[in-house]
């Protein structure tokens, strides 16, 4: 049995009222009943709850999505056909204007952030005449995959409202949706977030949160117990003393309008402080624990939070550097990647068309790109165009040379 009560009625479990003074087979003193812990309720694990409670609730994850999006969106973006770099193509119009109300970054930015979210994201491309006109990122919660006899996909549905597109794969024509997802190993269709593996990291630090907030506005609640020894060694209040001093209590010392006010005691009552023991206190540290969690379970480095108590980075720089590296680089890699091989077949033309993040122009990744450029022009051994494929250039004309005026 499950029993809620405030701290007046705690007191007053067991208590004989007036009319019970003097009967048999009742409770001859107060008692206090004693329990276990409950078991932890955690939070629901669907698309709305975490959107609710790790986005909108949670400063942790809400930070941590908005600088793997924010990040990732800017990243220089080149357009390689082999080896050779393009300056001048239609896929390259495209993403330059990917529809009327976004620019690349703003796309992008939303496109991540969804995967972060969700675990899925979702790309539909427009077409006119066979030709890509805009893309647009689809919320993914309105997106469901219908799956054949066989367990593949054969549709997406984007369902708004009583309103469903329906998208159907075939493997003879170009589908318009681009599918990204994270890897789920209970769900063939469906990616699991990060925000869905910091799930309980989240709620114990909402928890810490809501707990630290019902403290400050329960600044002047007495803590501690009124304790009441009557004259005669009479153990009770009356039920209308007990019924004036709960009332007096409740509405001139709760609520932190009545903080700091003084506690006024009648004859009888004595005032026993209730501390929290250092065991108690500890969801201070827990909730920095889940803090660093959460910066985990996003690959993102707790320095760069400003979480108190990592010192996993010698420096700022540094974290910034394994940020970009280990977080940012790898998935801006792979959506590129996706989307190139998934326009491919709108320009059959050059079916050997890649997208890559210019790594030269990322300015956190400047001094470890120097210090390749220095241990490549040092190998005099290799040509002019091999050191440039090394450093991730195309091949020039007459460049099958080993570099002039170096000593071998």
């Amino acid at each position: 049995m499950e029993i809620n009560m405030s701290l007046f009625d705690f007191f007053n479990f067991g208590r004989k009222s007036a009319d019970q003074v003097g009967q048999k087979n009742n409770f001859a003193t107060p008692f206090i009943a004693m329990s276990n812990p409950a078991q932890p309720i955690w939070s629901a694990r669907d698309y709305g709850s975490l959107a609710q409670n790790g986005f909108k609730q949670n400063a942790v994850a809400y930070r941590c999505i908005r600088m793997i999006a924010e990040t990732a969106s800017v990243v220089p973006i080149k357009l390689y056909q082999g080896r050779d770099e393009l300056t001048d193509h239609p896929l390259l119009n495209l993403l330059a204007t990917p529809n009327r109300e976004q620019a690349l970054p703003d796309l992008l930015e939303t496109f991540y952030a969804y995967l972060q979210v969700a675990g899925d994201s979702y790309l539909e491309l427009i077409l006119v005449d066979d030709q890509p006109t805009a893309l647009h990122v689809l919320r993914p919660d309105r997106v469901k995959i219908v799956s054949g006899n066989k367990g593949w996909p054969l549709a997406y549905e984007y369902v708004v409202g009583t309103h469903t597109t329906r998208f159907n794969i075939d493997d003879d024509k170009i589908c318009r949706i681009l599918h990204q997802k994270l890897f789920n190993p209970l769900n063939d269709h469906y990616g699991m977030s990060p925000l869905e593996a910091a799930g309980l990291g989240v709620d114990i630090h909402n928890a810490a949160n809501a707990w630290n907030k019902t403290l400050f506005d329960n600044a002047a609640r007495p803590s501690g117990a009124l304790v009441y020894r009557g004259p005669d060694g009479a153990l009770n209040l009356t039920d209308e003393q007990f019924a004036r001093l709960k009332a007096e209590l409740e509405n001139n010392y709760q609520g932190a309008r009545n903080a700091g006010r003084p506690l006024l005691l009648e004859g009888g009552l004595e005032w026993t402080p209730i501390s929290l023991s250092p065991q108690d206190m500890d969801f201070i540290h827990a909730k920095h624990a889940a803090a660093r969690e959460i910066a985990l379970a996003f690959g993102v480095p707790p320095m760069l939070l400003g979480i108190p108590g990592d010192n996993t980075y010698a420096n700022y720089a540094e974290a910034n550097r394994a940020f970009w590296r280990q977080t940012i680089l790898p998935l801006t890699e792979r959506t590129l990647r996706a989307i190139s091989h998934w326009l491919r077949g709108i320009y059959q033309e050059s079916a050997d068309l890649n997208l890559k993040p210019n790594l030269d122009a990322i300015p956190a990744l400047s001094e470890e790109r120097m210090r390749l450029w220095q241990r490549i022009g040092k190998a005099h051994f290799l040509t002019i165009n091999e050191q440039r494929i090394a450093l991730g250039y195309g091949p020039i004309e007459g460049g099958d040379k080993p570099p002039k005026n170096k000593k071998a």
